[in-house]
C-alpha cells in the first residue's frame, strides 16, 4: 500500500511539500464552517486518511492516492450505509478536499508500473495554508463572541443590581436566552447595545445635571409640603410649581407592587421602577422617552405608575400617555389630580345611600 500509493503517474516530477496529516484533520475541523464541512463529512475523511500509510502527506497530485472500495469504506465507518457515504465523498471532492482519480469501469485499485485510481489527498496538504489561515480566522470570531457573551452577561447582572431592569424584562428574557444559543457576533452585539443603553440612560438619571442645592450636602432644593420625604418634578418642565411628596405617590399606587414588591427609596428608585412596568403595559420606548423628556423623569414615573391604577379601563396605553405628553406641553398637566384619582375613594354618607 505504502509503495503503490506513492506511484506518480502521468506528472512531472515536482519538489515535494508534505504536511501532517492528523494535524491538517484537526484544523480542518476548527475551519470546517468555512469549507461548508460537517462532522460525518470530516469523519469520512478521517477514514480515508487511514488508508494512507505514512503521517507525511505529500502535496503533489499522484503520490497520496488511496483505493479502498465503499464497502471497506463502510466498514471503516461502523456500516455506515452506501448511499451517505457517496454523498459525504461528493461533498469533499466539491470542496477540493480530495479530488478523484477514476479508471475506466470507476474502479479503484493499483498496479505496479505507474497506475493507481481512487481518492488523491494530496489537494488537502495544498490547501494547507487557506486552511490554517481560516482555522485562524475561526478562533478571532470565536474569540470576539466569547467576549461579546461575557459582556452581555456582566451587563445583565449590573442592570439587576442596580435594580434599572428586572429579570423579567422583555430585554432580559432575550438577553438570556441568546445567552443559552448559538448565534452570531452581530446578534450579540445588537442584544449589547440595547443593554449598555439602558445601563447609560441609568447614568444619566443618577447624575444631576446642574446643582440647585442651598447647602454642599444636598444635589437639589426640592420643594416639600411635609417633612415625610422629597418633592417631585425639580427638573420636569411641567411640574415645577407641583410639590408631590414620594411618599404620596407610594401610598396612593399600589398596583407596582406585584411586580416590584420593594418600595422606591427615592426618585430615582421610582423611575427605575416606570423603565421596568412601561413594556409590560404596551408602551414604546419612543413614547416613553418623548413623555420623560416632556414630563420630566419623575413627573413620567407618577404617570407610570397612576395608569397602572387603572389600566384596566385603558384602552391604548401609549396613546394614553401620548396625550398626557401633549397636555404637559400644553402646561394643562396636572399629576396631583392623577395621584388623587388613582388613590381609593374616601367613604361618605353618599356611599350608603
Amino acid at each position: 500500500m505504502t509503495e503503490l500509493s506513492q506511484i506518480q503517474f502521468g506528472q512531472p516530477v515536482e519538489p515535494c511539500v508534505s504536511h501532517d496529516k492528523w494535524a491538517l484533520l484537526d484544523t480542518l475541523t476548527c475551519a470546517a464552517r468555512q469549507f461548508n464541512l460537517n462532522h460525518r463529512t470530516l469523519t469520512v475523511l478521517r477514514a480515508l486518511l487511514t488508508f494512507y500509510p505514512d503521517r507525511k502527506l505529500s502535496d503533489v497530485p499522484g503520490l497520496a492516492v488511496v483505493y479502498p472500495s465503499n464497502r471497506t469504506l463502510s466498514q471503516r465507518l461502523n456500516g455506515m450505509p452506501e448511499s451517505t457515504l457517496r454523498r459525504h465523498l461528493a461533498t469533499l471532492v466539491r470542496a477540493g478536499i480530495v479530488s478523484r482519480q477514476d479508471s475506466a469501469n470507476r474502479k479503484r485499485f493499483a498496479r505496479f508500473g505507474g497506475l493507481a485510481f481512487g481518492f488523491d489527498l494530496s489537494p488537502l496538504a495544498r490547501l494547507a495554508p487557506q486552511i490554517y489561515e481560516a482555522a485562524e480566522e475561526e478562533y478571532r470570531k470565536q474569540q470576539e463572541i466569547d467576549s461579546l457573551r461575557a459582556r452581555i452577561a456582566a451587563t445583565r447582572q449590573r442592570l439587576i443590581e442596580g435594580a434599572t431592569l428586572m429579570p423579567h424584562h422583555p430585554l432580559m428574557e432575550d438577553s438570556r436566552r441568546i445567552l443559552r444559543r448559538k448565534v452570531d457576533a452581530e446578534t450579540l452585539r445588537d442584544v449589547l447595545d440595547s443593554l449598555e443603553n439602558h445601563l447609560d440612560n441609568t447614568r444619566k438619571i443618577d447624575v444631576p445635571t446642574e446643582r440647585m442645592s442651598a447647602r454642599n450636602s444636598e444635589n437639589e432644593r426640592h420643594i416639600q409640603t411635609t417633612d415625610k420625604s422629597e418633592s417631585v418634578c425639580t427638573t420636569a418642565p411641567v411640574c415645577e410649581a407641583e410639590d408631590i411628596a414620594l411618599d404620596d405617590v407610594t401610598l396612593s399606587c399600589k398596583e407596582y407592587r406585584d411586580f416590584l414588591p420593594d418600595a422606591p427609596r427615592n426618585w430615582s428608585d421610582l423611575l427605575r421602577v416606570a423603565y421596568t412596568l412601561y413594556p409590560m403595559m404596551g408602551i414604546d420606548r419612543s413614547t416613553f422617552e418623548e413623555a420623560r423628556e416632556k414630563i420630566g423623569p419623575n413627573g413620567v414615573s407618577v404617570a407610570i405608575l397612576c395608569m397602572l391604577e387603572k389600566i384596566a379601563d385603558i384602552r391604548k396605553p401609549g396613546a394614553y400617555l401620548r396625550g398626557l405628553s401633549k397636555r404637559a406641553d400644553q402646561g394643562k398637566l396636572n399629576l396631583r389630580a392623577m395621584i388623587k384619582a388613582a388613590g381609593p375613594r374616601k367613604l361618605s354618607a353618599d356611599n350608603f345611600a
